[in-house]
């Protein structure tokens, strides 16, 4: 199947936009914040940029590279490099890793959704104190209806864009909502910056307190790079596949890392001036912005549209993640089983919305699911799961298939097909060969050994 039948960016800055929406997502908005406060602060943030730099951007160019070579989807893409072996096995992993996380990360972006409501309504006021904050919470993620609802609305959301296409579809709301998501990140943090007390939260993000560190807040910077920059499922190597021929990729692909990275720093940037202007804790956990952060817009001057922003900023984070969640596997369908688009978007959504359920219900009364098979609710067994293991797995055997078996030299030939120069092309591939499997192979020692997961 040609690039021009499947579907193709319409230039550099369509792929750009797409890319780092799929990158960016709850992992650099929710996660990243409440990670860096659970784990000191600024040392934290400098340990994950280097992971960035030294780990994600190398396992990121080993997927464009497979995308851009083969014009395929995960599965595809191993398939054509090595065929009759079973390295597709690879790319069969990462669709079900892809699938398995959206099956989750829907139900997360739908409570986006709920906390976007209320904040138009108005209802993060004066009375919204911790106890209400911890109500109002438990109460939507308890409640079967709105669950599951908001968990549909988001998956609908998702299933109407990537229906479209790549170019009309994916590409076009991208146009839109990246640029909105910057613009609304960068008038939080101005604001966020300027609230009484707010320096000092600057002050705990950016000076990196090393007494702080521990082998687990390592641990947990690798495991974000490697989350965040969505990496390990096959949707960079998709993306890639839809790279026009004449454009710069190692460019291009510095560039989707950098949008993902600004964005993680920039939500601390609003979250931890806020909360040291109220006097929070910087270490409230995953609680961080759906039950500490409504009981900081009530002191905030312009309260209710900071909430706003805020919500609609997630929502939209959240978005453009799901997006590139079912693109992976819509992919593998409109490529190898040579489904139409339209069909593969709406079965396959609808099949991620049945699988979703469990995790909708496991926060609440009516989890059946965890009181009968597990000790730890449906969500985080998804999480663990596919989260953690999925995603380590498939970019620790994405390394070695790049490194060792299709070869640094093919790949930097595919880098570069436009005739464009990747710098640093012989570090990035000692990187490859040698220090990404080591480093993949500790974080996936430490999961096992510590049960700690990210």
């Amino acid at each position: 199947m040609s690039t021009a039948s499947r579907g193709q960016w319409s230039g550099r800055l369509g792929f750009i936009l797409a890319a780092a929406g799929s990158a960016i997502g709850l992992g650099n908005i929710w996660r990243f914040p409440y990670m860096a406060g659970e784990n000191g602060g600024g040392a934290f943030v400098l340990l994950y940029l280097g992971c960035v730099l030294l780990i994600g951007i190398p396992v990121l160019f080993s997927e464009l590279a497979m995308g851009r070579k083969t014009e395929r989807n995960a599965v595809g893409a191993f398939r054509a490099l090595v065929p009759n072996s079973w390295w597709p096995a690879v790319g069969y992993l990462g669709i079900a890793a892809g699938f398995g996380i959206l099956a989750f990360y829907s139900v997360v972006a739908g409570w986006t959704l709920g906390y976007l409501g209320h904040a138009f309504m108005g209802d993060f006021g004066a009375a919204m104190d911790a106890d209400a904050s911890g109500a109002l919470f438990t109460g939507l993620i308890g409640d079967p209806l709105q669950a599951v609802g908001y968990t549909a609305l988001f998956l609908l959301l998702t299933i109407l864009i990537v229906r479209g296409g790549v170019s009309a579809g994916i590409e076009r709301a991208s146009k839109i909502l990246m640029p909105a998501l910057f613009a609304i990140l960068l008038v939080l943090a101005i604001r966020a910056l300027t609230l009484p007390g707010g320096m000092a939260g600057l002050e705990y993000l950016l000076v990196p307190d090393f007494s702080e560190l521990s082998a687990g807040a390592v641990m947990a910077a690798l495991g974000q790079a490697l989350f965040s920059l969505s990496l390990g499922m096959g949707a960079m190597v998709t993306y890639g596949s839809y790279f026009p021929k004449e454009e710069n990729m190692p460019q291009a692909g510095a560039l989707v890392a950098l949008a993902d990275t600004s964005v993680a720093v920039l939500a601390g940037l609003i979250m931890f001036p806020a909360l040291f202007s109220a006097g929070l804790d910087p270490a409230a956990g995953p609680g961080l912005v759906f039950v500490v952060l409504p009981t900081v817009f009530n002191s905030l001057p312009a309260g209710t549209l900071f909430a706003i922003a805020f919500y609609a900023l997630l929502a939209i984070a959240a978005l453009t993640s799901t997006i590139s969640l079912l693109e992976v596997v819509v992919a593998y369908f409109v490529d190898e089983r040579k489904w139409k688009r339209e069909k593969a978007a709406w079965v396959l959504g609808g099949v991620c919305f049945v699988l979703a359920v469990p995790s909708a219900l496991s926060q609440g009364g009516a989890d059946v699911f965890t009181s009968f098979l597990f000790d730890t609710s449906f969500l985080d067994i998804q999480n663990i799961i596919w989260g953690n293991y999925a995603l380590s797995i498939g970019a620790l055997a994405t390394c070695v298939f790049v490194g060792w078996k299709w070869g640094i030299p093919k790949a930097i030939e595919a880098l570069e097909a436009s005739g464009h120069r990747m710098a640093f092309a012989s570090a990035w591939g000692i990187v490859v060969r040698f220090v990404l499997p080591i480093a993949i192979v500790v974080v996936l020692g430490f999961i096992v050994s510590t049960g700690r997961y990210f």
